[in-house]
């Protein structure tokens, strides 16, 4: 990818993330590969919503710095192992959208079949253990979860999505998010409807007709 067009484009996902309250004071990364060997990632310790393009910095798969003067995020390793174990990934963010966090929080997946938007976009989405940010211990928490989920939350951390390109990744968190809110909202109401398994798996077919990339689990009941 154009390194100038996937600057501008991570400031953009940035913005927009600080503006819809995903991400707290300097919460939040964002990282997209640039070629089969560079990765362009946010920095650690700045807003993103105030993020300028000589933030930015670009790595090496091994996370050494080949250009840029900012400290790259702090949750370098987890990009760099999302990459190392989904070659179809191309980009992926990380923030801390409240409705989904909150499913976090309580240690609730995301695991109902309510929207058909949702089942074609995210399908059941997990959560991995908690473990302490910007350690071993955080990439070791989710590497299971990466052959059949393209996003995840983290237990009482937040949410990552990944796709082929930076705002595929970043609409998938748009989705998360939605699906969340949904499901908080249903629940309030003291009832939540899903769609039934033969429905959902007409849905589940649907998705290379709608050219929708990525790993989804399908339905196993």
């Amino acid at each position: 990818m154009n390194p100038d067009e996937a600057k501008a484009m991570i400031l953009d996902i940035g913005q927009r993330m600080y503006s819809k309250e995903w991400v707290a004071s300097n919460d939040g990364n964002i990282s997209v590969k640039l070629d089969a060997d560079r990765v362009l990632v946010t920095p650690t310790r700045q807003s993103k919503g105030y993020m300028t393009a000589g933030m930015l910095s670009i790595v090496d798969r091994q996370g050494h710095v080949l250009e840029g003067t900012y400290q790259p995020t702090s949750e370098l390793k987890m990009h760099l192992k999302i990459y190392e174990m989904r070659p179809d990934v191309n980009a992926v963010v990380h923030a801390h959208p409240p409705f989904a966090t909150s499913f976090a929080v309580a240690g609730i997946p995301l695991d109902r079949y309510i929207l058909a938007e949702a089942v074609f976009e995210l399908g059941k989405v997990p959560i991995a253990p908690y473990a302490t940010p910007s350690t071993d211990e955080l990439t070791d928490s989710f590497v299971d979860l990466l052959s059949e989920h393209d996003c995840f939350l983290l237990k009482n951390h937040g949410a990552t999505t990944m796709g082929i390109d930076l705002m595929t990744a970043y609409y998938k968190m748009e989705s998360l998010e939605h699906l969340a809110k949904i499901m908080n909202y249903a629940s309030s109401l003291g009832k939540m409807d899903e769609i039934p398994q033969d429905k959902v798996r007409v849905l589940e077919g649907m998705r290379q007709k709608y050219g929708i990339h990525g790993r989804q689990p399908k339905s196993t009941v």
